[in-house]
């Protein structure tokens, strides 16, 4: 390889798949947000495979990577990973261009047709004085507002979409002091900015490997964020999901009672988020941070996924009697909309198989046996591979 292209795969802006989202950046630029808004399905996809495609037979007629130097570059190895190219070039699109914003956008309208009052029922959650309401968003997300009622300060969690946030923030009659964001996907930053300029004192939280829309205050692992005498957070820094992913832990201390763990989509009820950006051993890093909590922490994740997730661990678990009764739980409050938040750490480490790596039975149920020469946190990541490929396949049938 020659020494021009061994300077070029380390960057992004090295790789041949820059150019096509260049050029969808460009058209984007061209015609507005509320043109492509206002026009169908059909013609905004049209846009975007016609960008690609006039993306690549610039990259193509400029040589501007050799395919050695491609093979070598990162997102390559991400494609080659999953053999989903066009997903990868998708997945560009959306965290990296103006497009994303645009699809987002697009989403919360199609969302707020399809359910004007939000996907689920939800009740507030009381510990002693401080609230933490559910806000349900687009197709399956969840916001949080936490509020001290002593003080009437708040705080949300991955607004996704400012509107119903606002409207839960007028109805309580609270001040916003902070969003903490867990990640830079549109469906859990998307209102960060006009929450911002909403409330001109509101502070934005978030890791800033990961690019967090509208940012003023970025965040290390371990890191703790006070709001007055009685809202207490620390940042854990887990990647994975994304290069830059936090979870933050209200510590129950300060208000005598469980602590709350705000996982966005590190890990679900008996589930654990896709690993865009990280490698199994990665994950299962930030999935140890999440064991290594105490047992009585509530669980509040970023997505209303509990039914398809418990279905798949049955797969893997058929005789997971804990995990059965969870199912049938689920069943009857997704049967009525019903939220199913929260569920505890304690029932996670029961029935949530992402959180299991360690379980001989999971071994057996997967077909998997630790090498002569591999350590156990090795075997332990390889577990997690295999466990999240098969619900990715569950997930796509």
């Amino acid at each position: 390889m020659h020494d021009q292209y061994r300077k070029k795969k380390t960057s992004f802006y090295g790789d041949c798949c820059f150019w096509p989202i260049v050029v969808v950046v460009f058209n984007c630029v061209i015609v507005d947000a509320p043109t492509i808004m206002a026009l169908p399905d059909w013609t905004v996809y049209a846009l975007c495979i016609a960008s690609v495609c006039g993306g690549f037979y610039i990259c193509r007629v400029s040589k501007c990577a050799r395919i050695s130097a491609w093979k070598n570059s990162r997102i390559a190895k991400l494609m080659a990973r999953t053999e989903k190219p066009l997903f990868w070039i998708a997945y560009s699109l959306y965290t990296r261009t103006k497009l994303g914003y645009i699809f987002h956008k697009r989403q919360i309208k199609k969302a707020r047709e399809r359910y004007p009052a939000g996907h689920s029922k939800t009740q507030p959650t009381i510990i002693n004085g401080i609230k933490i309401i559910p806000v349900p968003i687009l197709l399956d997300n969840y916001s949080y507002v936490v509020i001290d009622t002593a003080s009437n300060m708040a705080v949300v969690v991955d607004p996704a979409d400012p509107q119903p946030v606002q409207a839960c923030l007028e109805e309580e009659g609270v001040a916003l002091q902070a969003v903490l964001c867990t990640h830079k996907h549109w469906d859990h930053s998307g209102g960060n900015r006009a929450l911002k300029r909403r409330y001109g004192s509101c502070r934005v939280y978030g890791n800033a490997m990961d690019n967090i829309p509208g940012l003023t205050h970025p965040l290390s692992d371990k890191d703790t964020i006070d709001f007055g005498t009685r809202l207490h957070f620390r940042a854990f820094y887990t990647p994975g999901h994304t290069v830059g992913h936090v979870i933050y832990l209200l510590d129950g201390r300060a208000i005598g009672g469980p602590s709350s763990l705000f996982s966005g989509d590190l890990v679900f009820l008996s589930g654990c988020g896709r690993m865009f950006e990280g490698n199994a051993s990665t994950m299962l890093s930030s999935l140890d941070t999440v064991g290594s909590l105490n047992d009585e922490t509530l669980l509040w994740p970023g997505h209303e996924y509990a039914e398809d997730n418990l279905l798949f661990a049955a797969e893997v678990e058929p005789c997971n009697v804990v995990r059965e009764q969870k199912l049938q739980w689920v069943l009857q409050q997704r049967g009525q909309r019903l939220c199913t938040c929260p569920s505890t750490l304690a029932e996670e480490k029961q029935y949530n198989p992402f959180l299991q790596c360690h379980s001989q039975d999971l071994h057996r149920a997967l077909g998997l046996q630790q090498k002569q020469d591999e350590d156990w946190t090795s075997y332990r990541a390889r577990v997690l591979e295999e466990l999240r490929r098969r619900k990715d396949i569950y997930k796509d049938r």
